[in-house]
């Protein structure tokens, strides 16, 4: 089953597709969301279908899409 990460910076967004039932593909997955997320960016995921995205602060392996955006920061 197949799942992307979005992963949003200041010049527009990647896509990076992986393989769920694939344990080389999760485990990269699950490591490009701890960087991602330990160097500040927001997690947003939603299930194919849903409108609304839901922010989440630990991988979950049964999503189909995790958006990536870096935290605003500022004044």
């Amino acid at each position: 089953m197949k799942a992307v990460h979005k992963i949003m910076d200041h010049t527009g967004h990647a896509t990076i597709e992986f393989d769920k039932s694939n344990t080389v593909d999760l485990d990269a997955a699950m490591q490009r969301f701890d960087e991602l997320t330990g160097n500040g960016h927001v997690a947003a995921t939603r299930k194919t279908g849903d409108t609304d995205y839901k922010r989440i602060k630990s991988f979950d392996q049964e999503q189909d899409e995790t958006l990536f955006a870096p935290q605003m920061v500022g004044g």
